[in-house]
């Protein structure tokens, strides 16, 4: 590629992306040339900043035509751009957190943390709008990498150094799987653009040699979900996040729950609704043909999505530990957003999109919570929580807000993102799923109303009054805000989508 070409492409498409990458590598010679004693945590309002600057690139290109550059490869429409948001918006809440995170000096080198966490989030923003396999995977590796460092900041912790162990160990295999898959699904169609498989793949039920080959094609459409699912820690590739949540730092711990699930999902519905929009599936029909991939394996993915939603619930019953328990949380909620994958319709990627919003602030704010209580107490136990509403009394009711948009009780953004969810599961048939919706929906509201029980019905260990630092206050304020401004008034979001953002627009032509 020459260089007028390459000067040629609409690079102000990646304005974020770029501006991401500015301040990380800004961040990273700070860190280097400054003197040891300058107080690093002022690097997260660094941080912020560039976060800013990147979330108003991202609005200035609300309406924008769809835009690819570099062959294809990378693609600005409004599935990434809405996508990006969530994800900078999530970010900004993180290092809120962080500004008043590790006051014992757990971090040594806490510099690291801030330029780290700037390339994750370029990796999980690229995710978003990666068209093809190749800038897929590299995106998918720069928001994994970065996240196995980020769980082991805390060097001189044994459990910190477990999860960033368990964290590499399961992120290798997952990366096997999906390489392993892509290598399929290349050696099919001889070629990496998700747009251009999704044309051969769709010619090919035509195609006498290829559509013979469709057991294989469904193979490979299985092991990157299987790979993918490593990645959002769904049931039965679950078994590291109670592990990492635990170990790696509160902040981490929230950007992992939020920040690189939503990129997970994003990456999930690009690759799948579009590489495999048309594949062949395993059955055909003399009248209607060859029946689609999704059709053949929607009953085995709708067993993972209950499957998730059951393990995830009654598994956070026993738990002792706050960050372990919402690591089965959130495996349990990852099961809910599958539900609308599984029970596709033409609302679908605006459901999740919906879901994952709630879900970034209410969960976002209940760990803005659990890092100040933890922090106080000295331990992440449950019991942290006892008797909080006779020592702050508007801290525990933040966290009960957020408890009760987490168990979807109405008023609650929590709550219009689970009916949405369940109409879309009930309108497309699957009644057995949506049963299992409603069912673990009920097991939850055991362990989220048993930190309520704590907090109000329990006395306080000690009478000491609980202060709440700057960024954590800011996250929690913002955190109920959102969770019932858009439990109240969901259409303020839903509307907004609908208007600025078509998101429909990534799928083929």
């Amino acid at each position: 590629m020459d260089l007028e070409t390459l000067l040629s492409f609409h690079w102000g498409i990646m304005a974020p992306e770029f501006t991401i990458f500015i301040t990380a590598v800004v961040l990273s010679l700070m860190d280097l040339f400054f003197s040891r004693h300058f107080n690093r945590r002022l690097f997260a309002w660094w941080a912020l900043l560039g976060v800013a600057v990147a979330f108003i690139f991202c609005v200035t290109e609300i309406g924008s035509p769809v835009t690819t550059i570099l062959g294809g490869t990378y693609r600005l429409d409004s599935f990434a751009l809405a996508f990006k948001m969530l994800l900078l918006i999530g970010a900004g809440f993180v290092l809120l957190m962080s500004v008043d995170y590790d006051k014992k000096g757990e971090i040594s080198y806490r510099g690291e943390f801030y330029y780290l966490f700037m390339t994750a989030l370029l990796g999980a923003m690229m995710l978003t709008s990666s068209a093809d396999m190749i800038t897929l995977f590299v995106s998918l590796e720069l928001l994994s990498l970065s996240s196995y460092i980020l769980a082991g900041m805390r060097k001189n912790d044994p459990t910190s150094n477990e999860a960033a162990f368990k964290y590499v160990v399961n992120g290798g295999i997952a990366t096997a799987v999906i390489l392993f898959g892509i290598s399929y699904v290349y050696g099919f169609t001889g070629t990496t653009n998700l747009y251009e498989v999704n044309e051969i793949l769709n010619a090919g039920n035509a195609n006498p040699l290829l559509f013979s080959d469709r057991y294989l094609i469904v193979f490979s459409f299985v092991l990157v979900f299987a790979g993918l699912a490593f990645k959002l820690a769904t049931v039965p590739f679950h078994m590291w996040a109670p592990d990492v949540y635990e170990g790696a730092p509160t902040p981490v711990t929230a950007f992992l729950s939020v920040v690189s699930k939503t990129a997970g999902f994003a990456v999930l519905l690009r690759f799948f609704y579009v590489g495999f929009a048309q594949a062949a599936g395993l059955h055909t029909s003399s009248q209607s043909g060859p029946e689609i991939a999704f059709a053949s394996l929607e009953p085995y993915f709708a067993v993972l999505a209950a499957m998730a939603m059951i393990i995830g619930n009654t598994a956070a019953l026993k738990q002792k530990n706050i960050k372990r328990l919402f690591a089965y949380s959130s495996i349990a909620q990852a099961g809910y957003v599958l539900v609308p994958f599984v029970a596709f319709t033409s609302l679908t990627v605006g459901d999740i999109w919906f879901y994952l919003m709630a879900y970034l602030f209410m969960n976002l704010g209940a760990f803005a919570v659990i890092q100040v209580v933890s922090e106080k107490e000295g331990s992440a136990d449950i019991q942290g929580f006892a008797g909080l509403y006779r020592r702050s009394p508007w801290i525990a009711l933040a966290m009960a807000v957020f408890l009760v948009s987490l168990a979807g009780i109405p008023a609650t953004a929590g709550f219009i993102g689970k009916f949405n969810i369940f109409l879309g599961a009930l309108l497309s048939s699957h009644y057995w799923l949506a049963s299992v919706m409603i069912g673990t929906t009920v097991i939850s509201y055991f362990y989220y109303f048993g930190i309520m029980a704590r907090m109000f019905l329990r006395p306080a260990s000690h009478p000491e009054k609980m202060a709440f630092p700057l960024g954590a206050g800011i996250v929690v304020c913002l955190g109920i805000a959102g969770t019932l401004g858009f439990g109240i008034f969901p259409n303020a979001a839903i509307g907004f989508l609908h208007d600025y953002f078509q998101l429909g627009n990534f799928f083929p032509e």
